[in-house]
């Protein structure tokens, strides 16, 4: 899934809110802190995480890798914090983040 501006824009005033749940340390980005970024985007949807003074990673550097390993959406990165976004898989899920559909532009096949 690929977020369009506005989307972005939307997921950003979100994640306003919400403090980092997830911390990249010394040891940078290993299996447990996978499994951990991946239960809270099927539970939230939308995290934000941050990079600890001691980590040698760059915020960037840690978006990057992780968006990948867990298959999301990278939505901000600013200083050491960053944001990702993915679709939670559980159907029951009452409080699901709802996009903005953004217009075809007819010029665009």
């Amino acid at each position: 899934m690929e977020l369009t501006g506005k989307q972005r824009a939307q997921l950003r005033a979100l994640a306003n809110a919400i403090e980092p749940i997830v911390h990249i340390g010394k040891d940078g980005i290993g299996e447990n802190l996978v499994k951990q970024a991946n239960d809270a985007l099927e539970s939230r949807e939308l995290i934000k995480c941050k990079v600890l003074e001691n980590s040698l990673l760059t915020a960037r550097e840690a978006c990057d890798e992780l968006s990948r390993l867990t298959r999301s959406e990278q939505v901000q990165v600013i200083g050491t914090k960053f944001v990702l976004y993915r679709p939670s898989h559980k159907k029951d899920k009452k409080d699901k983040i709802i996009l903005v559909k953004s217009k075809k532009d007819p010029t665009r096949g």
